[in-house]
């Protein structure tokens, strides 16, 4: 029970690494702030949680916005009455074309998706967890924020992931003295909806890149997660943790 009696806040929590990171939460004895934006998907696991003895709430919205951050961090409060900790990993590849036929919107669009929430999360959530003794956020960034190995079409994606791993450095440094803990995941290629779900090339293919010849299961990246937020990363801050199969190796 590496979470018991935590709160903690889980966004991109409607599938994939977020989900499965909610169910691994409540089973080491999490309270949870669902967050993303399908609200019915996020009713459904909430349920199921709660139905299986958890306790979950669920806020559906967007990252990008100011006021969700700062709601999310509320609901926390009003809900279980402490923020113990955050795992911050709403994503988007976006459109996977080069720079030069990307339009603006688009760029913009992943960085505020990937970067710009991660500001927002943290302003929200670090004075809270700074109140309360401290507490420890991570962020969901990519290997691909790390050693890109010039990867087609994913300038936007690898702006903001290695964005992410600055943001979280600099978080790391100025928020130790208060225990606040901030650190990076960053997983490899992993079975979900954005990682190309369900089409076997893309799945061939992406696996291939990694030496062990597979990519991750969603659960095997929340368990990483579960270790930057559980005491067991206790003398962790600020640092890039790649959960990667190795590709960050090979493309490096």
């Amino acid at each position: 029970m590496e979470l018991k009696d935590k709160t903690i806040i889980v966004t991109g929590a409607s599938s994939g690494i977020g989900e499965a990171a909610a169910e691994l939460f409540t089973a080491e004895g999490a309270k949870l702030v669902l967050g993303a934006r399908r609200d019915s998907n996020l009713k459904g696991i909430a349920d199921r949680i709660n139905g299986a003895g958890g306790q979950a709430v669920w806020l559906a919205g967007d990252v990008q916005d100011e006021g969700y951050a700062q709601a999310l961090v509320d609901q926390a409060l009003s809900e279980f009455g402490a923020l113990n900790g955050a795992f911050n990993n709403a994503g988007s590849v976006g459109a996977m074309v080069p720079v030069a036929d990307m339009n603006l919107f688009d760029w913009n669009d992943v960085l505020a998706t990937n970067l710009t929430s991660a500001f927002l999360a943290a302003k929200a959530q670090i004075p809270v967890l700074a109140r309360h003794g401290g507490g420890s956020i991570v962020f969901t960034s990519s290997f691909v924020g790390f050693s890109n190995g010039g990867l087609p079409g994913m300038a936007a994606y690898a702006a903001s992931k290695a964005g992410l791993i600055g943001l979280t450095k600099s978080l790391g440094a100025d928020h130790a003295a208060a225990n606040v803990r901030v650190n990076a995941l960053l997983p490899g290629g992993t079975v979900t909806q954005m990682g190309g779900e369900g089409n076997p090339d893309v799945l061939a293919y992406v696996a291939g890149l990694h030496p062990m010849k597979r990519m991750a299961k969603p659960v095997e990246i929340a368990q990483a997660a579960l270790f930057l937020l559980g005491d067991r990363s206790s003398f962790m801050t600020g640092s890039p943790m790649l959960v990667d199969g190795g590709v960050s190796v090979r493309l490096g």
